[in-house]
């Protein structure tokens, strides 16, 4: 399928309005650079000039930590995922060497509200996240950490933002071209290649960039199951005993992204345009062995029926996914201030195909079950944002303005019909697992059809107002804000009998934020603000899932309000040096109508002690904790080019659910990584390396309990520059082959998770191997 993108006819006539509106104004276009009065060459970008460092923000009295490309690109980051490891408070629960859903201070993903150059981007998960996978890294200029809350933006950020800020015209100048490879573990080699070019054209100054990258994640996982946990049999491991599952999981994939801007600064009338496209075809392949003994007794390498192999499982998933975004701004300074357009259109594509085709051994007579799943998901945003600022007085501003949003959101899970039946004996006759697969027994399907709340369709229409007042005086910029949202909602559950249920509601969001200088190079800043929270999709789907938590049904709410939270941030900055900064923030959020599954005392499918369960608003949370980060070269003892930075968050909160009190799941207790650059100019070279490390993370819901812990993460590299246009770059990553060790407790009943009878009792490992990747850049 080819897919072109322009902006919505809605968003065109919008412009055209105001073009029409200021008539005069469009004389006075003319090409003109960034305040600073830079733009940046594209040799620049090839060869740096010196170790990056994060930035301090001076434009904004948010608490802004912003880190420009330079301070990644030497390791060479494949997405704004991996990119984001580096910096503070950002943790991820992702599979080994990938890092897809951004957990900011530890909090779930849907916590964290995500930005592509400052507007909102939908994605296909559930609780309303985006997967910074999905975003190249060579496309991005920079990536802001927004610590609190602003009246400007929406109040979806109870964690913070996440800003990924794309490179338009007016920061290169020039082009460069990007080839490379990256090897992996099983010898997989994979392709890397782009290219990105700026400048002048017309009136303004237009980018363009493209970029292919072949994605590859070999990971092998080792699980050991048992009836019961050491903490009721110290010789659990010996006496309850269930089975063992050696498994492969191999991720390939293609991305293909594309992004372009187009800009003209005017006298008294900019104009812009930028639109940015990613498309990934993706299979991810299982295959897993289950065996009931611990060890291999039919020797070292195989183990074949009738031998202690109990099932072969074979799951594979194909996903194709297309994203892609256009935003258009036109804004005009007059003689009552500056008065500014913004249409945008986004969106996200998703189609799932998933098999899982399995062989059990465990039986009198050996079956064969199969199972196929379909999987669609529409996610589009049409949005309009008029704003208009103007002088109060000669330190003080007043910004005013409206966001109207229409969001649409289409899911489609079809299955076919269960295949199941027995083996004979001629087909299952010198079965070799390692030889032959579960789909050589496969057998025509039935027709799809829809699973149980499986279609249907979710409509949000938001018109929100904000009023902020900002003032820049010497020594201090403050603003204080607050923003009123309000939604409407429709959910159509199309799932005979068809149902649909309408909602309301609106939230007033407060906010106010100071930066205080201390002496010539010091900064206090200090933020309040009120944000929320909407509720997950799947949670407002009316259908009632059986079986999904255990052996406890779940019924969805379509009436649930978003969660809302009180947050306040204060921090010290620190300049050091020539461009270093050291910095410390405490954070406090205290989080109400936090939504929580709930025991509705309605007896389950599964009988006597099972129930259906719903999610309400009826808990409370707290978050908290301590940032520190670092950022210098080392002149001040004689090493001008050298550098080092790190940062290391300690994280925590509370929440007390049906079973006690815990964290936010998936929250760890602490996230650190440092790292240090060395430039040897004299020969156009460097090398450096980063370590990072994240605490144990704990999950609890209803049936399901999961500790999660990562080794450490090694990567080096090492640089060497030829002129002032070539660069080559050799990175190793993961190179301490850190694991992922998770381990699982089950139950099958709510009376069983209190009085910690086991339905099972699981530890998994999984491993993927160091990645080796040699990237070359060319500038022109």
């Amino acid at each position: 399928m080819i897919r072109t993108f322009s902006l919505h006819s809605a968003a065109v006539l919008a412009l055209a309005v105001a073009l029409a509106a200021a008539p005069a104004a469009a004389q006075d276009m003319a090409p003109t650079v960034e305040e600073d009065g830079t733009i940046t060459s594209a040799r620049d970008i090839v060869v740096l000039g010196s170790v990056g460092y994060r930035n301090r923000s001076d434009d904004v009295a948010e608490p802004v930590v912003s880190y420009d490309s330079e301070f990644f690109q030497r390791f060479e980051p494949l997405t704004a995922g991996d990119a984001l490891k580096r910096v503070p408070s950002v943790t991820f629960l992702s599979d080994v060497i990938e890092s897809d859903g951004a957990r900011l201070r530890g909090l779930p993903p849907g916590y964290t509200q995500i930005l592509i150059n400052g507007e909102k981007v939908p994605g296909s998960n559930a609780d309303r996240s985006f997967f910074l996978d999905r975003i190249p890294a060579e496309l991005i200029d920079r990536v802001e950490i927004v610590r609190s809350s602003s009246a400007r933006r929406t109040g979806d950020a109870v964690a913070g933002t996440l800003n990924i800020k794309l490179r338009d015209g007016y920061e290169l100048d020039g082009g460069y071209l990007r080839a490379g490879g990256l090897y992996y573990d099983d010898k997989e080699l994979e392709p890397s290649v782009g290219g990105v070019f700026g400048g002048a054209l017309g009136p303004g100054r237009f980018l363009i960039g493209g970029n292919f990258q072949g994605r590859h994640n070999p990971k092998k996982k080792y699980s050991l199951r048992y009836s019961d946990s050491p903490e009721n049999n110290p010789d659990f491991a010996t006496d309850d005993f269930g089975n063992r599952e050696d498994q492969t999981d191999t991720r390939d994939g293609k991305d293909y992204s594309f992004n372009a801007t187009y800009d003209i600064k005017g006298d008294t009338t900019d104009f812009s345009v930028n639109g940015f496209y990613v498309h990934t075809d993706r299979t991810e392949t299982e295959r897993s062995f289950e065996y009931n003994h611990p060890t291999n007794i039919n020797g070292p390498v195989r183990a074949t029926p009738p031998g202690n192999l109990t099932v072969d499982n074979a799951n594979v998933a194909k996903i194709n996914q297309d994203n892609y975004s256009v935003n258009g701004k036109l804004a005009h300074r007059w003689s009552l201030g500056e008065t500014s357009l913004k249409v945008g259109y986004a969106w996200f594509d998703e189609d799932r195909f998933e098999t899982e085709y399995e062989v059990e051994f465990d039986r009198a007579l050996p079956r064969f079950t199969g199972d196929q799943t379909r999987t669609g998901i529409t996610d589009k945003e049409f949005s309009v944002r008029l704003e208009h600022e103007f002088e109060i007085s000669d330190n003080t501003k007043l910004l005013l303005g409206g966001l109207w949003q229409d969001k649409d959101r289409d899911t489609s899970i079809t299955e076919a019909p269960r295949d199941r039946y027995n083996l004979t004996a001629a087909n299952r006759q010198g079965y070799d697992q390692f030889a032959r697969n579960p789909t050589e027994f496969v057998r025509a399907f039935g027709a799809f059809v829809p699973a149980v709340g499986g279609i249907n369709t979710i409509q949000e229409k938001r018109l929100d107002g904000f009023v902020l007042v900002e003032g820049d005086m010497p020594g201090v910029k403050w603003e204080a804000g607050v923003r009123y949202e309000t939604t409407d909602l429709t959910i159509d559950d199309l799932t005979p009998p068809a149902t649909r249920i309408e909602n309301d509601y609106e939230k007033l969001l407060p906010s106010a934020s100071v930066k205080i200088d201390v002496g010539a190079r010091g900064r206090i800043t200090a933020s309040a603000a009120r944000t929320s929270r909407r509720p997950e999709f799947n949670f407002l789907s009316p259908a009632q899932l059986d079986a999904e938590l255990g052996d406890n049904d779940l019924l969805g709410n379509p009436l649930l309000d978003p969660e809302t939270a009180w947050g306040f941030d204060l921090g010290y900055e620190q300049k050091l040096g020539r461009s270093g900064i050291a910095g410390i923030n405490v954070f406090y959020r205290k989080v109400n109508d936090l939504i929580e599954l709930t025991n509705t005392g309605i007896e389950g499918s599964e009988g006597a002690g099972t129930f259906v369960y719903q999610p309400q608003n009826i808990g409370d949370g707290k978050v908290w904790g301590v940032e520190f980060d670092l950022s210098t070269d080392l002149g001040f003892v004689g090493l001008p080019d050298t550098g080092v930075f790190g940062n290391i968050s300690w994280l925590d909160s509370k929440i007390i659910d049906e079973f006690g009190e815990r964290r936010f799941n998936g929250q760890s207790k602490y996230v650190y990584n440092f790292g240090v650059i060395q430039d040897i100019p004299s020969v156009g070279a460097a090398f450096g390396a980063t370590y990072r490390k994240q605490g144990r993370a704990f999950d609890r819901t209803v049936g399901e309990e999961v500790f999660t812990s990562y080794g450490a993460d090694l990567e080096v590299f090492v640089e060497k520059r030829f002129g002032k246009s070539f660069t080559i770059r050799a990175v190793g990553s993961n190179l301490l082959n850190g694991a992922k060790r998770e381990a699982f407790n089950k139950f099958t009943t709510v009376e069983d998770q209190n009085d910690r009878s086991f339905d099972e009792y699981e530890l998994e490992s999984e491993k993927a191997g160091p990645v080796f990747q040699l990237m070359a850049r060319y500038a022109f």
